[in-house]
């Protein structure tokens, strides 16, 4: 046999080989591709958790139970069985209400009263108005004070200071209706200011006996203040 036909042969074998492990890796991969056989009865009525530890929802939550729910709901009530009692009184006087001292009449309201001019050391006039500051004994114009043997015009003085105070602001004052004007004692004050206190405190006016200024005499009679201080 010449090698030609060796050479032939060699092929031949080579190539039967080939197509021998060609087939076998063929049927390898149809049997991948293949449905595998159903689960017997004894399996199927059992699930397999799936891959990777991962639990539906519906399986991770069971059914809700009922837990004290007689704690959690409110028990029957009945309505005859309801007594409505009195409000308990106060522990102490701190929590009622205090009364005025003084209550002004029911027709007296707060009025503004624009652009006062001092008549005196405790009396002004505004929009037709004379007032008189309640509480505080006014200082004639024309009075003098003595401080120390020296006499002086406190009078026009404390006058002065009214004025200079007042600036020509808005009043607020209790004031009975406007159906007539005359001459009457208010309480006033400018802004939260009570004027009355103002005046007596810095002694340019004197408290009425038994007021409620009596105090703030004795503190501008103490510090030689206004009328009871020297010239200004």
């Amino acid at each position: 046999m010449g090698w030609h036909a060796r050479l032939v042969i060699a092929i031949g074998g080579l190539e039967l080989v080939l197509g021998i492990v060609l087939i076998m890796r063929a049927g390898a991969l149809l049997s991948l591709d293949r449905p595998g056989p159903a689960p017997s009865p004894e399996v199927a009525g059992k699930q397999a958790p799936p891959a990777g530890g991962a639990i539906p929802d519906g399986q991770r939550r069971g059914p809700a139970r009922r837990i004290a729910e007689s704690l959690i709901a409110p028990p029957p009530v009945d309505a005859s069985e309801i007594e409505r009692v009195e409000a308990r009184p106060p522990l102490g006087d701190l929590g009622l209400a205090v009364r005025p001292e003084t209550p002004m009449p029911q027709d007296w309201r707060e009025t503004l009263l624009y652009r006062p001019m001092a008549t005196s050391s405790a009396i002004f006039e505004s929009m037709g108005w004379k007032v008189v500051i309640s509480g505080a004994q006014d200082i004639g114009a024309d009075q003098t004070c003595s401080f120390r043997g020296k006499a002086w015009p406190c009078g026009q003085r404390a006058r002065a200071a009214f004025n200079a105070w007042l600036r020509g602001r808005a009043l607020n004052c209790f004031l009975p209706p406007e159906t007539e004007r005359f001459a009457i004692a208010a309480s006033c004050r400018l802004g939260k200011q009570d004027v009355g206190a103002w005046l007596v405190s810095n002694g340019w006016a004197t408290a009425l006996p038994g007021g409620i200024y009596g105090k703030a005499e004795a503190v501008a009679r103490n510090a030689e203040m206004g009328i009871f201080g020297p010239p200004q």
